[in-house]
């Protein structure tokens, strides 16, 4: 077994590595900024206030960098720096839960690092590095124990905490910056509301604002008030009530029949111990959710496998995968299934 002292040297080379491709950025304020290319710098976007911003190498010296392009969706902006020669560091993997990793930034007082732990997952396309945030860490580089980079840090995401874009994303922003200036953003053209499936429920207990266009039918827009908060048409009240608001086609009041009972107990054993998806409540003429088949009424569980709790998170982690194939679990007619679709871009 490797012992403390072999353990510090190793983290310590790690972040010696890694300090080579890490740049000062003379931003609104100083922060960090990692070489991922020729000449090329990523460092946060929501500090560039100018297009050109100083930039101090390793060994001291202060370069002019040019910002080539702005990705809000990852808050990273891309600078070329003529003449840096600087290496970029190789792209790694982040590991498995609960293996070191290691944010290295150069504020200007010099290399900083702190120690964290990978939590084992990215959401919402942000890998938590799971190490203490430091004045001028942003733009610093998240790198694995072998000193490889996994993610480009940012610590004004989420307070207190300290995030990074994953390396993979990090690269295809530089790429897409570096030739077209811009990251397209991706849709796929559903407006959705959330729908919470009980823990349990009794059919004299279901709530039929809880089931809208849910397994058991319903009009236009299913039982009840569609909200299509976080729908991509704006608007609070998303896409109105619509002409069936009232006819909604459930069973009513007085009972269901013994096909929808059944119906109901094979979602509540589906669902048991309580679940959230997001209802489709309007589908966007020619947009790639038409184009695969998605319709009115369709509940979403999850996208490559990872659940939803509001409509802001489909839209977020689409956002960023423009021109990619995703898959989503759908509920449809009181049956799972998974449907592919190509995120388009806007």
């Amino acid at each position: 077994m490797t012992n403390l002292s072999d353990l510090s040297r190793a983290m310590a080379d790690a972040v010696e590595q890694a300090a080579r491709s890490v740049v000062t950025v003379r931003a609104a304020r100083p922060v960090s900024g990692t070489v991922v290319g020729d000449g090329l710098v990523l460092t946060p976007a929501h500090l560039l206030h100018a297009d050109e911003v100083p930039v101090i190498t390793p060994d001291g010296q202060t370069r002019t960098g040019v910002v080539v392009g702005r990705d809000p969706g990852s808050d990273l902006a891309l600078l070329r720096v003529d003449g840096l020669t600087i290496p970029a560091l190789t792209a790694g993997e982040a590991g498995r839960a609960g293996e070191l990793l290691l944010a290295v930034g150069r504020p200007p007082g010099g290399v900083q690092a702190s120690l964290g732990l990978n939590p084992g997952r990215v959401r919402d396309g942000w890998l938590h590095a799971g190490a203490q945030p430091f004045p001028g860490v942003s733009g610093g580089a998240l790198v694995n124990a072998q000193g490889e980079l996994v993610g480009v840090l940012n610590a004004g995401v989420r307070r207190g905490q300290l995030l990074a874009v994953p390396a993979a994303r990090a690269a295809r922003v530089a790429d897409l910056l570096s030739r077209e200036g811009r990251v397209p953003r991706g849709y796929l053209g559903l407006a959705t509301q959330p729908v919470h499936f009980p823990a349990a429920a009794t059919p004299d207990e279901v709530d039929e604002d809880a089931f809208p266009g849910g397994p058991f039918g319903g009009g236009r827009f299913g039982p009840g008030r569609p909200r299509g908060e976080g729908g991509p048409w704006g608007g609070r009240r998303g896409p109105g009530r619509g002409p069936d608001h009232g006819g909604h086609g459930h069973p009513g009041r007085g009972g269901m029949d013994e096909a929808r009972l059944e119906k109901l107990r094979r979602f509540r054993e589906r669902f048991a111990g309580g679940r959230v998806g997001l209802t489709v409540v309007q589908v966007e003429a020619g947009s790639p959710g038409q184009a695969a088949g998605f319709r009115v009424g369709d509940v979403l569980l999850a996208l490559d496998g990872e659940g939803f709790t509001h409509p802001a998170e489909l839209l977020s982690r689409v956002r960023t995968r423009a021109g990619e194939t995703v898959t989503l679990r759908v509920l449809r007619g009181g049956e799972e299934q998974d449907v592919t679709v190509s995120v388009g871009e806007r």
